[in-house]
């Protein structure tokens, strides 16, 4: 019996991915690759953040997918985009405070890709790339949030976190909460479901 056959492995270190997946249900194997994401961001430049986000998730999975035969790989990744200017997550509090002073009072899109590759194959893949809009908060809101969301404001891109202190940062938002937070649930849902790995 092929015991990979149908496991399903998340090819991300992300806390919120897989704690989406496990809210949703789903029991996976946590496996994350080691992609050179700078040097593919580089690359890609000029394709445009929908190609590389894209780009990266099917990356990732195709990574790990070699050393996995048989399982089903999500590789997800994400790219926040205002004015053709990528952010990415913040190194310290000094940065962190520098990407919001970047983005406040403007709006930037969410490019979020999902796939699912199995040995070389990817079987399925879907981008989606929400719109936020921060307020123009003051410094001094700035200086409490930094403070109170701690290191939780250095784990993803643009230094907030929606699901907390983060929403308060925000006017605007047009598009799907799962995939703000990293990963477009749903879709991915249906095209489990299609395959047999989650109950119809």
């Amino acid at each position: 019996m092929d015991n990979n056959k149908n496991l399903l492995i998340l090819a991300s270190a992300s806390p919120a991915r897989a704690q989406l997946l496990r809210g949703a249900g789903l029991a996976f194997k946590i496996w994350p690759s080691d992609v050179a994401e700078d040097e593919i961001k580089t690359a890609m430049k000029a394709e445009g953040a929908e190609a590389t986000a894209g780009a990266l998730a099917e990356l990732k999975a195709r990574h790990v997918a070699k050393e996995a035969p048989r399982s089903l790989v999500i590789g997800a990744d994400q790219l926040l985009d205002c004015n053709n200017h990528w952010l990415d997550k913040a190194r310290d509090s000094d940065d962190a405070a520098k990407q919001l002073r970047f983005l406040r009072g403007q709006d930037h899109r969410l490019f979020t890709s999902v796939c699912v590759v199995q040995d070389d194959t990817c079987l399925w893949r879907y981008t989606s790339a929400p719109r936020l809009k921060m307020r123009d908060f003051s410094d001094g809101f700035m200086a409490s949030y930094l403070e109170s969301a701690g290191d939780e404001a250095f784990g993803c891109v643009g230094a907030y976190r929606l699901e907390g202190l983060g929403a308060q940062l925000f006017d605007e938002i047009e598009g799907d909460y799962f995939t703000i937070l990293g990963m477009p649930l749903l879709p991915l849902l249906k095209f489990l479901r299609s395959r047999g790995i989650v109950s119809a």
